[in-house]
């Protein structure tokens, strides 16, 4: 796998894999954290969310411009896995008031502003070596693989954590009991069946009888305090796991390119080069950036959106007016890749969002034996190594490979169904696992993936980059087309919200698994190969800046984020995956029709 690859390639994906892994385990459980906690609603949860998602690759901005400023990348990358570090440990403190949480979120976007985007653009300059130029997709692709393995074994844990708390506190999981809680508390439950079911439900999760209003009024204090205390200890397994990579990264960024080096494509003159090269220019950019967001803030008359939007338009002004005349195809071209990613990630990220309460409150609570192998991390990892050993004992030829293969699919092929005979009947469920599935089907298809890229690459029908991107926004809309199927039969959320109802239908975890299923082969599609075509069609001096640039219009998506949660209890299900599935296929169109366009921009 990594033949043919730089040392460094290696530093980068562990360092980054660590860093992933605190990341999703904190996404995994935030927005119901959150709730949880503080008792938001799904609109309200969703606006923080999608704020805080948007300032971790906005921020991204400030961390390229530093580094492209001062060319100390690996120094700016280590200063941002050390705030990380502490912005996770606020978050594991209990009983924090929401301020304090908010704060600490910013402390880790900033953090992750300073390490995210430089670390892609050191990558990209470990492929700037022509030994290597020709590895480049498939080099972000192995990174990207990293970034997913951290993040598949972080719900596990993240659910792991939250469970072992609530156990010592004498109660199971339940993940509808924390909003039905604070509705109590409030008042807001007053039903006699609604009632009864709250008992019932305390009673089960409590193991003793919990009747009456003094009794459920006990019961619903505690069961919150449990929930978002156990909350708080998985963010504090984020916390180490910032440990580890500032060790990986201290230990060994030895293998890291110390220094940008020189554009083979550049032909102007160094001092038209180094217009932004010093700080006090650093200075004017962010002004200007920062100015351009305001006043569109004020157009809007929307603060979060006007400052989201204002900013990624700030940017653009900025990069074109300051690129030389040779630059400005190349720059031109990432920025209209950027307006198509926006998009992309406004649907993506929704599984951290409306897909995890779909997951929450219209797919099955429990699973039988054989769909549960794929809801514990031990008997996943034990059911892909027999598969990995199965495909040794058929695909290759050498009688070695074949013997580990039989030996493989053998041993945990029996390790799996010894998992699959202990498990009951019916198996409760956690609604953060099914994030889980996105990583592991990166890790499990990076591989095939890269095999039918390189056998279309030997007979020169390899797609360009632009065009794999425009088929990854076809491939992102047929996965909301899922959805959309999946949930035409449901309740409307509203209507759930406004009749007080205690149970609906809830529809199998096939759909939501098939929807991740689709759309992770879409992200391979699009990230890793967006990430490849910056490195590659950046100019030198912009490296960071339009890694950052990368992760502003990512960011802008993520802002956009709010966009279900605002929908979520106002429209039927249906209609609101009809939006994602509108907004893939148009930025497909888009980017499909400028292709050629953007081929002969990464050509020069």
């Amino acid at each position: 796998m990594l033949k043919g690859h730089p040392k460094g390639l290696v530093v980068a994906f562990f360092a980054n894999m660590g860093e992933r892994f605190g990341f999703y385990t904190m996404m995994a459980i935030l927005v119901l954290f959150l709730q949880a906690k503080y008792n938001l609603s799904a609109e309200a949860a969703s606006g923080y969310y999608s704020w805080f998602y948007y300032a971790i690759y906005a921020l991204a901005l400030l961390g390229g411009i530093l580094a492209d400023s001062t060319k100390k990348y690996k120094l700016v990358i280590l200063f941002g896995i050390v705030i990380m570090f502490f912005g996770y440990g606020i978050l594991a403190v209990p009983g924090m008031p929401l301020t304090i949480t908010l704060i600490g979120l910013f402390v880790i976007a900033f953090g992750n502003g300073l390490f995210k985007g430089n670390l892609q653009a050191v990558v990209g300059q470990l492929y700037d070596d022509p030994k290597y130029s020709k590895v480049r997709d498939t080099a972000f692709m192995i990174f990207y693989m990293g970034i997913n393995v951290g993040a598949f074994f972080a719900p596990f844990v993240a659910t792991g954590v939250r469970n072992w708390f609530l156990k010592t506190q004498g109660f199971l999981h339940d993940a509808s009991l924390p909003g039905m809680c604070h509705a109590y508390l409030n008042d807001k439950i007053t039903d006699s069946a609604a009632l009864t079911h709250l008992e019932t439900l305390a009673s089960s999760v409590s193991g003793a009888v919990v009747s009456g209003a003094d009794q459920l009024r006990e019961f619903a204090t505690a069961y919150i305090n449990a929930f978002s205390k156990g909350y708080n200890y998985a963010f504090g397994v984020a916390a180490g796991a910032m440990i580890i990579s500032l060790l990986v990264y201290v230990i060994f960024n030895r293998h890291l390119p110390g220094q940008v080096k020189s554009d083979p494509r550049k032909t102007e003159p160094a001092q038209a080069a180094s217009r932004i090269a010093n700080l006090p220019s650093v200075t004017v950019a962010i002004g200007a950036i920062v100015i351009t967001a305001v006043l569109f803030h004020f157009l809007l008359n929307d603060f979060k959106l006007g400052m989201a939007i204002g900013l990624f338009l700030g940017f653009v002004a900025f990069i074109f007016t300051t690129s030389t005349k040779q630059e400005k195809p190349r720059v031109i071209a990432l920025l209209l890749v950027f307006v198509v990613v926006i998009f992309f990630w406004m649907c993506f990220h929704q599984n951290g969002l409306t897909l995890t309460f779909f997951a929450r409150d219209f797919t099955q609570l429990t699973v039988g034996p054989i769909n549960n192998i794929f809801f514990n991390v031990e008997s996943m990892l034990t059911l892909i190594a027999g598969l990995a050993g199965l495909y040794l004992l058929i695909a290759r030829k050498s009688a070695l490979q074949k013997l580990i293969g039989l030996v493989m699919f053998s041993g945990f092929g029996a390790l799996t169904y010894h998992f699959y005979s202990g498990y009951k009947a019916v198996n409760p469920i956690a609604p953060e696992i099914f994030q889980s599935f996105n990583p592991l089907f990166i890790v499990v298809l990076t591989f095939p993936v890269m095999g039918v890229f390189a056998w279309l690459r030997k007979r020169d029908k390899e797609p360009s980059t632009p065009k794999k991107i425009g088929i990854g926004m076809i491939i992102a809309a047929v996965a909301f087309v899922v959805m959309l199927v999946g949930s035409l039969k449901l309740a409307a959320p509203k209507l759930i919200a406004s009749q007080n109802l205690t149970e609906w239908d809830r529809v199998s975890p096939h759909w939501l698994i098939s929807t991740y299923l689709i759309l992770t082969i879409a992200e391979l599609f699009l990230s890793p190969m967006g990430l490849s075509f910056v490195s590659k069609v950046s100019p030198v001096r912009f490296q960071g800046l339009m890694q950052g640039g990368w992760l502003l219009a990512t960011a802008t998506g993520n802002k956009l984020l709010f966009v279900g949660g605002y929908f979520w209890d106002k429209i039927e299900l249906w209609q609101l995956w009809a939006i994602f599935v509108v907004c893939s296929l148009v930025s497909a169109a888009f980017i499909l029709s400028i292709r050629k366009k953007l081929d002969r921009a990464s050509a020069v």
